[in-house]
């Protein structure tokens, strides 16, 4: 009888003391529920909590031999199921759209799906991965170095939007960057602007869409990988609906869940995610349907706005989320972080907003932070946003 274990991963470089098992989650030869670990109490209280909440310690169909957490954002994680051939899947398409395999450097915590991958991927090519120590944070000189130390045929990295500011921000970095065959970028939306200037220096970053569902990114730039489909489902006259993942990296359910909605029809994984699929086949996320706000008997989809703010200028970072408000029901609210040097025209950030989509949706207030709160690999915490500043703005 198959058990599900945990499998502590550091987000050091002794993470390759684990290869070993990482390597079994392969071939399945056991079934592991990776969690953090570190030397931090909190830490290893959240690993415990989070290996509770995903069954470890108890049977597992022998099919399976991962069992990976979502992010979360509902504060319940749940538990994807993934087997070998989902996996190796993912890995092949990884592969075959990168131009061939190679070796990978670990930059992100290796018990989500994008961090694992990066050691599942270049496992599956035959190579030892690099990583990065990451107790202390993202450290863009480290990273230069590890860059210029990973050895193989090909060389790969995955990132998320805030690593590839700091990349982007430190020459040693960029310069680095460059040498590298791909660098994927995903865990959150990442900003035009952001892209354009990546491309700009000449970095091969790749934009990706995916989850823990579908054994992470399975739509690069807009085109699934090999063998996967999307489909738009209850499209508004615009094209915009509710985005399904179909294909072979598709997860085997939720685990405890077997009749949760999300995986109704075999095979395919139906997402929180709204977007469109234009004539050439390309799929554009305009933003996730659960977090659309409702102001004034409107609804304004926050990623939208937040792809205005951020061309502003003065503008790093941008989180919008809606608000409580007596009259309106949702205020939309904006919480932007400054670049260095720059100073913040709420004027002008309205009048963009108003200009490019409507009255409605510009925000109501425009709150400077020093940092945005982060869940998951990336994503903007909208949900501590509004417990901070909901009864305060």
């Amino acid at each position: 009888m198959k058990v599900l274990r945990p499998l502590p991963l550091p987000s050091t470089p002794a993470v390759v003391d684990r290869l070993d098992d990482v390597r079994a989650i392969l071939d399945g030869a056991s079934a592991y529920a990776p969690v953090p670990e570190s030397d931090r109490a909190a830490t290893d209280r959240a690993a415990t909590q989070l290996a509770t909440a995903l069954g470890v310690g108890e049977p597992i169909d022998e099919a399976f031999s991962l069992v990976i957490s979502t992010s979360g954002s509902t504060g319940t994680p749940k538990g994807a199921q993934h087997s070998p051939s989902t996996l190796a899947a993912s890995a092949r398409s990884t592969a075959l759209r990168l131009g061939g395999p190679g070796n990978w450097l670990l930059a992100l915590a290796p018990h989500h799906i994008a961090g694992l991958q990066v050691l599942l991927r270049a496992l599956a090519a035959g190579h030892t991965p690099a990583a990065l120590d990451l107790a202390d944070g993202f450290d863009p000189a480290s990273y230069a170095r590890a860059v210029a130390d990973l050895d193989g045929p090909r060389r790969y990295t995955s990132l998320v939007p805030t690593q590839l500011v700091k990349v982007l921000d430190h020459a040693g970095a960029t310069a680095a960057s460059r040498g590298l065959d791909a660098i994927l970028v995903g865990g959150a939306a990442t900003p035009k602007p952001l892209q354009d200037r990546a491309l700009a220096e000449g970095l091969p970053i790749v934009a990706t869409y995916g989850m823990s569902e579908t054994a992470g990114g399975c739509v690069y730039d807009g085109t699934p990988l090999d063998g996967v489909e999307v489909r738009i489902v209850d499209p508004a006259p615009d094209g915009v609906g509710r985005v399904m993942l179909g294909g072979p990296v598709v997860a085997h359910g939720y685990r405890y869940r077997p009749d949760h909605p999300a995986f109704a029809e075999p095979g395919w994984f139906r997402t929180d995610d709204l977007g469109s699929v234009d004539d050439t086949g390309t799929l554009t996320i305009v933003g996730r349907a659960d977090e659309a706000i409702s102001t004034g008997g409107l609804t304004v989809v926050p990623q939208v706005v937040e792809a205005v703010i951020v061309d502003d200028p003065a503008v790093a970072e941008c989180a919008v989320v809606g608000l409580p408000d007596a009259r309106l029901g949702e205020k939309v609210v904006a919480f932007v972080v400054v670049r260095p040097g720059e100073q913040l025209d709420v004027s002008r950030i309205r009048g963009s907003v108003t200009e490019r989509l409507d009255r409605y949706a510009a925000p109501r207030d425009v709150v400077e932070v020093d940092a945005l709160p982060l869940r998951g690999p990336g994503k903007y915490d909208r949900r501590a946003l509004r417990d901070r500043f909901g009864s305060t703005t």
